[in-house]
């Protein structure tokens, strides 16, 4: 099966006036392995497999986009984003084709890389299971990466910020006939490290890094879908009713954490440890095969620089062991127009 993350523009009009119509979309089919491990949360050799990655980016209207700030064309593939030195030497682009649950609150550092936790479950002397983890940065294409980011460069020609929509489009989902609920725990985050005028120069462009003061957006995808063995997770595990409504609440790491702070599974939360968690409100929810635009984050006349992170949630519910084994596509459209 060919994997692919698909970024498209275009422009649309309407009876009173022509509208610019940015349409992002990406993407990915991931392969889940099933894991031997008899515990959910974190657990080694749980592993997203990608077999290959194709990556289109058109634009149209007034909208370009770029891999390296630099040539704007309509078509960059994933080769380019991974292997793009020549002409953005300090690019850290991450696509691996293996990815494991990571779990984080959204911080971001100085280097402007949004700060992940990997964790381990292992038991401790009376048996019962405790959570480690140990913060993971990416760096360039690599092949351990255990998630996915790369930076694109928006260029935006207009006097005045344009918002932006998830469209109905977007989405993650599975193309099994078997959903194991991997798509179920997936986040992604675009990361605005800041915008520039037009005709600046090489530097300035690529150089953006809001740091730790960049805006930050978590969308969770498919809140209110979870399988009958992660509901029965969230009570087994967290004390969770889940009543397939309302958006479950879970709390991300911000902390290393080691065998000897002893922090139970269960308790894995800001109430329990407010030292290794915080309680995190994903700033867009949607629903499966969700119908409306959702308005998202604004992109702003000039040169903007946004860097996308791509995950598995370790924290959420629906990373559970029988998980393992499906697969997940993501699909992000985004629009101007909320025709």
């Amino acid at each position: 099966m060919e994997d692919h993350i698909v970024v498209e523009g275009g422009n649309m009009k309407t009876k009173q006036k022509r509208r610019v119509l940015l349409l992002l979309t990406m993407l990915f089919s991931t392969a889940v392995f099933l894991s031997t491990a008899t515990y959910a949360w974190f657990t080694a050799n749980r592993t997203v497999s990608i077999s290959s990655i194709q990556v289109n980016v058109e634009a149209q209207g007034g909208i370009q986009v770029s891999a390296d700030g630099i040539s704007w064309r309509s078509i960059i593939d994933v080769e380019e984003l991974r292997d793009i030195a020549d002409t953005y030497e300090s690019s850290v682009n991450q696509i691996p084709e293996v990815l494991e649950p990571v779990s984080t609150i959204g911080n971001m550092n100085e280097e402007g890389r949004m700060e992940m936790f990997y964790g381990v479950v292992e038991t401790n002397t009376g048996g019962n299971y405790i959570l480690t983890t140990t913060q993971f940065e990416e760096t360039r294409n690599n092949p351990n990466g255990r998630f996915i980011a790369f930076d694109l460069f928006f260029r935006l020609d207009g006097s005045a910020p344009e918002q932006l929509y998830l469209t109905p489009n977007s989405g993650v989902s599975t193309p099994d006939a078997t959903d194991t609920g991997i798509k179920n725990a997936t986040r992604v985050a675009f990361v605005n490290l800041g915008t520039t005028a037009i005709g600046s120069s090489t530097n300035d462009i690529q150089s953006l890094n809001a740091g730790e003061g960049a805006s930050v957006y978590i969308w969770e995808p498919n809140y209110n879908s979870h399988t009958a063995a992660a509901i029965a997770h969230a009570s087994n595990t967290y004390g969770l009713t889940v009543d397939g409504v309302s958006a479950v609440p879970y709390s991300g790491v911000h902390s290393e954490i080691t065998t000897e702070d002893d922090v139970l599974v269960g308790d894995a939360t800001e109430a329990n440890y407010s030292q290794f968690f915080t309680d995190v409100t994903p700033d867009y929810l949607t629903e499966e095969d969700f119908s409306d635009y959702v308005p998202v984050f604004n992109l702003s006349e000039g040169i903007t620089k946004m860097r996308l992170y791509l995950w598995i949630e370790g924290q959420d519910i629906d990373t559970e062991n029988t998980a393992s084994g499906g697969n997940a596509i993501f699909d992000i459209q985004l629009t101007i127009d909320p025709a």
